[in-house]
């Protein structure tokens, strides 16, 4: 049965931890795009690598969820909390019909338009940013400079995009790839290393 399922490419599954295998509808909306396994894996990887393996306490924004593979394989991998936001309804519904399948509480879902809702973030800082976003709107240009206000000192980026980035002031990149038509990148918040190259006088005193 799963296998009919994935050769019609309407599912795809979790690639690891807790909730690995289960498949995830991927409902029939034009600009959605499902990160591939083979990307996710990777992605993982190498934050598995740079936290030392422990997710427990990292918050986790995935601003473009669609199908929402990347946010349930954060969540699968037992983060503290996952907030998804998608602007497509039917989109957001399928999301919500497999979070709570899985009672997966660490994720919460909002319908709207990602740019909004980064901007409308009071007090919320993520360990990570997941930005999968529909390819050539110009979103990145856009989202660059209200990341840092929502960004733990060191936190981490991830980024899909149709060709390579470069990284904007006050980020680096760390890792970054290609599969097939897809450019994918992770980046760290480099804001504790801004204020070390600039140091500016203690105190204000001068001799």
């Amino acid at each position: 049965m799963k296998k009919r399922l994935n050769m019609g490419n309407k599912y795809i599954r979790i690639v690891g931890g807790q909730y690995r295998r289960t498949p995830i509808a991927v409902p029939d909306v034009e600009t959605l795009r499902p990160t591939p396994d083979r990307v996710r894996e990777t992605l993982f990887n190498w934050l598995t690598h740079l936290w030392g393996g422990d997710f427990a306490d990292k918050q986790v924004l995935d601003l473009f969820a669609g199908s929402g593979a990347l946010g349930f394989e954060a969540a699968s991998r037992g983060v503290a909390h996952v907030q998804m936001v998608e602007r497509d309804r039917t989109a957001a519904s399928a999301l919500r019909t497999l979070r709570d399948k899985l009672k997966a509480d660490m994720i919460r879902i909002h319908v709207g338009d990602a740019m909004q809702v980064a901007e409308r973030m009071d007090a919320s800082r993520f360990d990570l940013i997941l930005l999968d976003p529909p390819f050539g709107q110009g979103w990145l240009p856009r989202l660059w400079p209200i990341l840092p206000g929502i960004l733990t000192d060191h936190g981490l980026v991830y980024v899909e995009a149709e060709s390579a980035i470069e990284a904007p002031e006050g980020f680096q990149i760390l890792r970054q790839d290609k599969a097939g038509a897809v450019h994918f990148h992770l980046l760290e918040f480099a804001a504790l290393r801004k204020s070390i190259n600039n140091p500016a006088s203690e105190d204000g005193v001068h001799h």
